[in-house]
């Protein structure tokens, strides 16, 4: 009888076994995966990424915790799934401003309109005469490493006279920062303003200031940083640590970098050889470098963003009436593109592209483009079937 017993307890757990591997989902490599931190963190720096990571991606505030009362989200991770894109129904609105006079909206809601509510509150509605733009939430991925290029190296990639005759005029975008923002080293002002360099507008100049901003903004919650409600407008207690304010700057500042797939299949090369071949490469620059940091693993690095983080003419279309800083209505930050390939995973099995959402393919979004890309977009327009899907399957693979 014991015999038996335990035959039946060792079948039962083959069973087990097996049926658990025919159930559970199979591990998705590394570069398939938008989290995760950079490599070479020390232990200290790990712990840190970790309390950051559970901030970021598991807190859920209610109106217990501090949650608006008007608010966009209840969790960072609700707008950045899997710290990939946005889907459209986290999209943010942004309003108030058409030209460099600076937001007159301020007092009625903007920068940013909190269209949801708690019970027995009412979310925010655009203001007559207010300008507006939505903004779909980016990857957070890589952000540290493009929180360190130096404002020389923007300035040196900058063109607004279009002095080699190119066609493209990238520049950077001037804005004031808060107080409790410190410039880096080497930042360059010009008039009291400072370079930005986040955000589809570029102007936002930092992590802190993002991030601050964005549980003030988006979930209705202060701190030391931004202590003053969106709906009172008065200055209150924080509602959230300064510790934990900085573990989720240094959680995005140690996100790792998107990883590009399949580098060594033809079809990717081809199709990467074209994308330099039409100029695409020229706003969308494929290496950009870090300056000195605290954190070693981020210091001195070569990186891949496909992205130049400057301003851009990008067309009457793309035009959405609406500014920030000293960009104009047409202008927008060059989207990185690493990551790209990915972007679907967390946008519901859809591209959602464009600062917006508007662009449901990497075809549209390039269709899209005007202004100083309209040049690459004819030579896109001109190339063979086949060479589109070479340069579309390259795009894939960031």
């Amino acid at each position: 009888m014991r015999g038996l017993i335990i035959g039946v307890c060792v079948l039962f757990s083959i069973i087990f076994i097996v049926s658990c591997d025919s159930v559970m989902p199979a591990s998705l490599e590394e570069d398939q995966l938008l989290d995760g931190p950079v490599s070479g963190l020390t232990g200290a720096e790990h712990r840190q990424f970790l309390l950051g990571d559970a901030a970021f991606n598991t807190e859920i505030f209610t109106g217990q915790s501090g949650l608006g009362p008007v608010f966009v989200a209840t969790s960072c991770g609700s707008c950045h799934a899997g710290d990939g894109k946005g889907h459209p129904f986290t999209t943010l609105t942004r309003f108030g401003q058409s030209d460099a006079s600076g937001n007159k909206f301020l007092a009625q809601g903007g920068p940013q309109l909190q269209h949801r509510a708690l019970p027995g509150y009412s979310g925010e509605r655009l203001p007559d005469g207010a300008s507006s733009s939505r903004f779909v939430a980016p990857i957070n991925t890589g952000l540290g490493f493009m929180e360190l290029v130096s404002d020389v190296d923007l300035l040196a990639m900058a063109d607004p006279e279009d002095i080699d005759g190119d066609g493209i005029s990238g520049i950077v975008n001037w804005n004031t920062i808060p107080s409790y923002v410190k410039v880096a080293d080497g930042a360059v002002s010009h008039e009291g303003k400072y370079i930005t360099r986040f955000g589809k507008k570029a102007s936002v100049y930092n992590l802190l200031q993002q991030t601050a901003n964005a549980y003030n903004q988006d979930i209705g919650i202060t701190s030391s940083f931004e202590p003053v409600d969106v709906y009172s407008h008065l200055e209150v207690d924080p509602e959230i640590s300064t510790q934990t304010i900085n573990n989720v700057v240094f959680y995005l500042q140690t996100l790792k970098a998107p990883i590009q797939r399949s580098t060594e299949r033809e079809e990717v090369i081809k199709g990467k050889d074209l994308f330099v071949g039409i100029s695409c490469e020229k706003c969308h620059k494929q290496t950009l470098r870090t300056g000195n940091s605290h954190i070693a693993a981020l210091a001195n690095k070569e990186f891949h963003p496909y992205s130049d983080l400057l301003l851009h003419d990008m067309g009457s279309q793309l035009d959405d009436g609406y500014t920030e800083g000293t960009a104009k209505t047409y202008e927008w930050r060059t989207a990185p593109l690493w990551g790209l390939g990915l972007s679907p995973n967390s946008q519901g099995g859809s591209y959602y592209l464009l600062h917006d959402g508007r662009a449901h393919s990497i075809e549209e979004a390039i269709l899209w483009h005007g202004g100083e890309a309209a040049s690459s977009r004819q030579s896109y327009e001109q190339l063979s079937d086949a060479d589109k899907e070479l340069l579309i399957t390259f795009l894939k693979s960031l």
